[in-house]
Order: structure tokens, then sequence, then C-alpha cells
């Protein structure tokens, strides 16, 4: 697990559905210096986009952030990650369906995955969905940046986190 991007920057990753969006949502925070999506929690080395896709690899679509601490806190990031998706939804997002969707928080570090289970167990018991909350924390494994046409994609297309 590499915890320090440099003395400063953080590294955080997540999963939420298509990693195009969640990309999108996290780009736009102040303190978040870089996104890049990609594939991680697979078993499967060096993974394509259509690799991905054929569900067979376990990798999710995830987004690797890198952010600055003194700005805006792994918290943060958490409540902006809760908020952007469904997290009761069993590897899918709207109509995006299998393993690859899935929600997870993948750690960096000890502090994170506590910080991610506080944040999971106040998000359910806050009554605020009726059906279980089935988000995974787990180790951040390798992680494989997507294709650079996947790159900032939403972006590139013209469309803003606000038209999502």
């Amino acid at each position: 697990m590499e915890e320090i991007v440099t003395k400063k920057l953080k590294k955080a990753t997540f999963a939420a559905g298509c990693f195009w969006q969640v990309e999108e949502v996290f780009r736009h925070l102040n303190g978040v210096k870089e996104t890049r999506v990609g594939y991680t929690g697979g078993t499967f080395a060096n993974p394509t986009y259509e690799d991905v896709c054929s569900g067979k690899t376990g990798h999710a679509e995830a987004v690797e952030v890198t952010f600055d601490p003194e700005v805006i806190s792994f918290e943060e990031l958490l409540e902006n990650f809760w908020a952007n998706h469904d997290p009761t939804l069993l590897n899918r997002q709207g109509d995006d369906i299998g393993k690859q969707y899935r929600s997870a928080v993948f750690f960096h570090t000890e502090e994170q995955e506590k910080s991610a289970i506080k944040s999971k167990e106040r998000l359910a018991q806050s009554n605020k969905y009726e059906n279980p909350v089935v988000t995974e924390i787990v180790p951040v494994g390798v992680f494989y940046p997507a294709e650079n046409y996947h790159q900032q994609y939403l972006e590139k297309k013209g469309i803003s986190a606000c038209n999502i």
C-alpha cells in the first residue's frame, strides 16, 4: 500500500459504478489535485477495458484521487463518495450491472480503513436507506490506469458533473 504521493499529497481510491461519472464528481473538489480512472481489486494483470467489462477479471472500475489533506480531508472525500452513488446496490449502479461496477473504498492506509469503516457505520445507522449498505472496504491493490481515452472522458465530451 502506498500512502504518500509527496510529503504533502495523499491518494484515495473509490469505486461507485462507471468510473467516468465518479471521476467527474471528484475532480472538481477543492483540494483534489489529480484524478485517474482505472481498474483495481482484481486478479488479472494489465487488464484492458474490454477485459474488465467481461466481468472475468474481478476488477472494479475505480478512480484514484490525489488530494491535499490540508485542503480536503479523506473524510470529506468519503462524504462526497456516499452522496454521489447508491451504496446499497450490489454490483451495480443505474444501468451498469456487474462486479466491475461495485461500490468500494480501496484504502491506502490503516487510518483510511478506520475512517471508511466509521463513515460506513454512520451511514448505515442514519436510516437514509431501506436496504443495507453493501460497500466493500478493502486494501488497495495494484491500480491499473485505464486507456487514455477514458481519462476525463466526460469533460472531453463536454458533460459536466452538474449534468449527470
